[in-house]
């Protein structure tokens, strides 16, 4: 009787094989953003600290910790973050060139000497950072980590 079932058991056996060869290689129930989540929970509170710091000064504070999460987000929000970091440290480093301080930088009465040229990168990049598709790149990460993550993106 055995013998006449024999075909079927190494079938199953078989079919059990590879589908735990699957699903050991895809990482079985291993959550896709659990690395992503883990990022931003480790980040919260730098970040939090990094934005207390004023619209302008805290985004350049926090742009190591947002370059973090942008290397280990997920392929949907990709996009987004690389708008976000992008916009940051163009003004980080039209800041930089300039030798200009962000903490004490004043669009209506910038530094004595300071080059036009150098006064005009400053204000465009300021300017596509403060732009609606910036702000809603930002929005879109803040939200991927309240609903995918279940936290904020700071404290």
């Amino acid at each position: 009787m055995l013998r006449r079932h024999l075909p079927l058991v190494v079938t199953l056996v078989a079919a059990l094989a590879v589908g735990l060869l699957l699903l050991r290689g895809t990482g079985g129930d291993e959550d896709p953003f659990a690395a992503y989540c883990s990022a931003v929970t480790e980040r919260r509170e730098d970040i939090g600290a990094a934005l207390g710091a004023g619209p302008t000064t805290g985004l350049l504070r926090a742009l190591p910790s947002f370059e973090a999460l942008a290397e280990e987000s997920p392929e949907d929000i990709r996009a987004d973050w690389s708008l976000v970091v992008e916009r940051i440290r163009a003004l980080k480093d039209a800041l930089d060139d300039a030798g200009v301080d962000a903490s004490t930088y004043n669009v209506e009465e910038p530094p004595t000497g300071l080059p036009a040229a150098d006064k005009e990168a400053i204000d465009t990049a300021a300017v596509r950072l403060g732009a609606a598709e910036t702000a809603t790149a930002l929005s879109h990460v803040e939200q991927q980590a309240r609903d995918v993550c279940k936290t904020p993106l700071s404290m």
